[in-house]
């Protein structure tokens, strides 16, 4: 349709997520001064290549505004009843989540407060990862519920959701990324393509998709 080539088209997106993800992390120096009180995380999964290579998103976000505060790409192990066909055909797979992990709390230190209140749904891993870099934190666990048909399974059957910024944010991220529609042919093939997707749309999404946020004294909107 453009008339170029498809590695040209290739080295642009990896250009622009090179030039997104330095944008995302300056964009993060608002919240260093006025540091937030509650934020939301959880995990998003999808996959490259296939399903037996399950991919896991970890998303945190600032309820309310939903600002995508900053996510990390990991590696996972198949399960279910893909994990005998993912093990027959790919062999051992390493479960690299809690380096996501890790590194994700590792960046929020710098702009969320030791006290504050931090929600995920109730994986039984998170509260060890909570405790260990805000051990002051109210830990707020919400029982999953099960997924409605609007926002791709990832809005729930809940009269009220506690942690819906949370979950308003993994279905926009399935809406907006063909890569992650529940049914798609644009698949991962390589997770830095993954992770250079999720940059750019994840400063689109702060700037453009959700509310302006206060800025806070010294600062001036450009």
């Amino acid at each position: 349709m453009l008339g170029v080539a498809r590695s040209t088209i290739e080295r642009r997106f990896r250009y622009l997520g090179t030039l997104a993800r330095k944008e995302f992390a300056e964009s993060l120096e608002l919240y260093r001064d006025k540091p937030l009180t509650e934020v939301e995380f959880d995990d998003l999964e999808t996959h490259e290549h296939t399903k037996c290579k399950p991919l896991s998103v970890t998303l945190a976000v600032e309820p309310g505004s939903r600002k995508i505060l900053g996510f990390q790409v990991s590696r996972m192990p198949a399960k279910g009843h893909l994990t005998k066909v993912a093990l027959r055909k790919y062999g051992p797979r390493k479960d690299e989540r809690s380096k996501g992990w890790n590194a994700l709390f590792t960046d929020l230190k710098s702009i969320v407060q030791e006290n504050a209140v931090i929600r995920s749904d109730d994986n039984p891993h998170y509260p060890k990862y909570v405790k260990k870099y805000f051990p002051l934190a109210t830990h707020e666990t919400i029982k999953g519920g099960r997924g409605a048909i609007t926002g791709q399974g990832e809005l729930k059957k809940l009269k009220f959701d506690p942690i819906f910024s949370l979950n308003h944010t993994c279905a926009m991220f399935r809406a907006n990324m063909s890569r992650l529609f529940r049914r798609t042919w644009s698949t991962t093939k390589r997770v830095q393509g993954l992770i250079d997707h999720i940059a750019i749309y994840a400063v689109f999404h702060n700037q453009v998709l959700t509310q302006a946020r206060a800025l806070p004294a010294g600062f001036e909107a450009s």
